[in-house]
């Protein structure tokens, strides 16, 4: 039996369904394994001031700091977030107030091992939990906790010290591992564990275009309104077609610039920002899209990428992270530099000659949920006969 606790500031909750959508669907992966107990605590960060100067903050206050979620128990302790510090605090603070949860768990609930599942501030937290309890610790690098968490100067030293200090790491993609070995983190302790897709959702439906009441060629992208995505440069790559369609689903602080970007460009009626979108409602969108374009300047491996494959929609994306796992084939997509000129061309390229949809999705064959689950537990249950074998020979 494998007792495994998953550890994640990014989880989904009532007021943020798709916050980490992956991370759940991963961790509902795991517990569904025979042999496997999983329990999740999914630590919510509030500041210390009055909320009504933190608006964004009311709805997260208000959760229940304990219930079932899809069928998964689920703990969501709050730690103290300072904000303005860069994050330099984020970790020590999770760590404290993490200590007494789990005290608390551990008594009806003796977990073998922890799972941070996003590497800051969860994994520096993780291995002084690791320490205290005496178990092994996994952390999973997964794109902006390495690009961003892991170069901030506030921030660098503690994650460069959890990588070093975790009995085993997990990466998103090859390239994602690349990056941790730059960072100075042991290699032979890093393994590439890849996303997985729901291949029975996110498929082929030559129905779904007349249900999104779509005319003419159309663009599909996913993803936050933040810079780091380059949405403006996907709309920008679309003003330059005539006669195609772009759909944004997403949210974010870009919204209102990117609405004055397609005012300015006059192509309103053709670009439009759909706001977040449930995950489950991704599926006929991706369906329906001739195209999907994301001009992300980091990844690690992105899920729309994989999401797109599966449903048959060959994929625009720059050189970023694990791209070129992602597009191993010509019927995938292309990788274009991250301009609106190259994006234009590669979108106007598919759509000129569009591949076989069946052949975009079996480029998707390889990335599935099952596969993402079995890889993990065997991962942690390593990690677990390790320690012992250690404490054995000790």
């Amino acid at each position: 039996m494998l007792r495994a606790l998953t550890l994640s500031t990014l989880f989904p909750d009532a007021k943020r369904p798709n916050f980490g959508v992956f991370v759940e669907r991963q961790t509902l992966g795991l517990a569904a394994l025979p042999e496997t107990e999983v329990r999740v605590v999914a630590p919510v960060g509030l500041p210390p001031f009055p909320l009504s100067r933190y608006p964004s903050y009311r709805g997260l206050a208000g959760l229940p700091r304990a219930e079932m979620w899809k069928g998964l128990a689920v703990e969501r302790p709050r730690f103290l977030n300072l904000p303005a510090t860069s994050g330099r605090f984020h970790a020590a603070m999770l760590s404290r107030a993490l200590t007494p949860a789990l005290e608390r768990i551990r008594r009806n609930f003796a977990f073998d091992v922890i799972d941070a599942s996003f590497f800051f501030p969860d994994g520096p937290a993780a291995v002084a939990l690791g320490r205290r309890f005496g178990v092994p610790v996994s952390i999973k690098a997964r794109g902006a906790d390495i690009h961003h968490w892991g170069r901030s100067p506030a921030t660098a030293a503690a994650v460069h010290a959890a990588g070093e200090a975790a009995d085993g790491l997990l990466a998103v993609s090859a390239a994602m591992r690349e990056d941790m070995i730059a960072l100075g983190m042991p290699a032979d302790r890093i393994a590439v564990h890849h996303t997985g897709v729901d291949q029975t959702r996110f498929r082929p439906d030559p129905t779904a275009r007349k249900a999104l009441g779509v005319e003419g060629p159309l663009v599909a992208s996913i993803g936050a309104l933040i810079p780091r995505k380059g949405h403006d440069i996907v709309i920008d790559a679309v003003a330059r077609l005539p006669g195609v369609s772009l759909r944004i689903a997403g949210d974010g602080p870009e919204r209102a610039a990117l609405q004055a970007q397609i005012d300015r460009l006059g192509v309103g009626n053709r670009v439009r920002l759909l706001g977040p979108i449930a995950h489950d409602a991704l599926p006929p969108l991706l369906a329906a899209a001739d195209v999907m374009a994301l001009a992300s300047s980091s990844e690690g491996l992105a899920n729309a990428w994989v999401e797109a494959l599966a449903s048959g929609t060959p994929v625009a994306i720059p050189d970023a992270g694990g791209a070129r796992e992602v597009v191993d084939r010509l019927e995938a997509g292309r990788i274009v530099d991250r301009t609106p000129e190259a994006f234009a061309a590669a979108i106007n390229e598919l759509l000129d000659a569009p591949p076989d949809r069946e052949l975009v999705r079996a480029a998707a064959a390889r990335f599935s949920w099952e596969r993402n689950a079995e890889t993990l537990r065997a991962h942690l249950q390593t990690l677990v006969r390790s320690r012992l074998g250690g404490q054995k020979r000790a």
